[in-house]
């Protein structure tokens, strides 16, 4: 009886001890997404795509504003991020590429609009895309939108990575190549030198 009553109790402290895990769900496709990668999903076909093309100042206008200066420029043509910060704009153009660098992270092409030879802006091709002017030049991505300072930069991240795994680009050297583009970029000044994320960028005869 005694015996009996030991191992009863044996059994009900090691019951008592077990502790329940539940089971990681597993990275992919099951996986929810982030608050982001929702947003992004949720918008960037549907929302920001169309803002770009609709908005977008044609970029011999947007430089001869620019000229004038900065904040002239921006009161007609851009959205001021938050505090006071940089001016961003949407713009779209032609032109042709007279350099770059393909073999960096954060790889560019320099296009030039004006026809005189020399780069006028230089073209994002990523993978790493610096610059949140994507997300600052869109009005519907608003910060109070997201839980904190990081998740909104992650936005910015994230539509960034979005538009240039977009790109279609063939390898090589494409100097002397005529392109369309159209995007968005942030300056502080009027000499800042034009640094596009591009949301559409064509080469010529690959349309």
């Amino acid at each position: 009886m005694i015996r009996t009553l030991l191992l009863c109790l044996s059994a009900t402290a090691l019951l008592t001890g077990c502790k329940i895990v539940q089971k990681a769900p597993q990275d992919g496709a099951d996986a929810p997404a982030s608050h982001v990668e929702q947003v992004v999903l949720d918008s960037y076909e549907t929302q920001l795509l169309p803002h770009v093309s609709a908005a977008a100042v044609e970029f011999g206008t947007l430089r001869a504003a620019l000229a004038g200066g900065l904040e002239a420029a921006g009161a007609a043509h851009g959205i001021q991020a938050a505090g006071g910060g940089a001016w961003n704009f949407l713009t779209r153009g032609e032109g042709m590429i007279v350099g770059g660098d393909r073999e960096s992270r954060a790889a560019t092409l320099d296009v030039d609009a004006d026809g005189d030879g020399a780069g006028d802006l230089q073209i994002q091709i990523g993978p790493i895309v610096r610059g949140t002017a994507l997300r600052d030049a869109a009005p519907f991505y608003v910060f109070t939108d997201f839980k904190d300072q990081i998740e909104f930069a992650d936005l910015a991240r994230a539509l960034n990575s979005r538009a240039t795994a977009d790109l279609a680009l063939p390898g090589g050297d494409l100097t002397g190549r005529s392109v369309a583009f159209e995007g968005a970029f942030a300056l502080r000044s009027a000499t800042d030198p034009i640094l596009l994320v591009p949301t559409r960028l064509v080469l010529e005869d690959s349309e």
